[in-house]
């Protein structure tokens, strides 16, 4: 088990990473929670590059929620690539997390590719994610102009 030590004098990105990917899921979700209850934007790309491979639905929603603490104004475009990832988990938590977020200007990044993809889970998560996001004004007109 990899625990996170306050008092370690490795630094914390180092400790959080480590501990991110140690075998033990609630080690996982612990540094999830950690990285969090600080937010550190310099721990963006390791909580992305999490959440396209973390096997454990608790954990993933941690590294969602870590990544709604940081600045939009990063996350909000780093996130926006992950909807391009040839990885399946990856696009779908990529929405997951815009749905979090709640940024209605996100909404237009959410396209037909996506609403369409050949997997289902992407596909439902990207509708549910778009029926959060819709701006008030085009609610009524979607999804009949789909």
């Amino acid at each position: 088990m990899v625990p996170i030590d306050p008092t370690d004098k490795t630094p914390r990105r180092t400790r959080v990473d480590s501990a991110l990917s140690a075998e033990d899921s609630s080690v996982r979700l612990r540094a999830a929670l950690a990285a969090g209850t600080s937010p550190d934007p310099g721990l963006l790309e390791t909580l992305v590059a999490r959440c396209a491979v973390e096997p454990d639905f608790f954990v993933r929603d941690m590294l969602s929620w870590a990544l709604t603490r940081l600045p939009p104004e990063r996350t909000l475009p780093r996130i926006r690539r992950e909807l391009g990832s040839g990885r399946a988990q990856a696009r779908c938590q990529a929405l997951h997390t815009l749905s979090k977020i709640g940024d209605g200007g996100t909404w237009a990044w959410i396209t037909r590719d996506l609403l369409r993809d050949a997997d289902d889970e992407v596909a439902r998560t990207a509708w549910r994610a778009a029926v959060v996001l819709v701006p008030g004004t085009r609610r009524r007109a979607w999804p009949a102009n789909w």
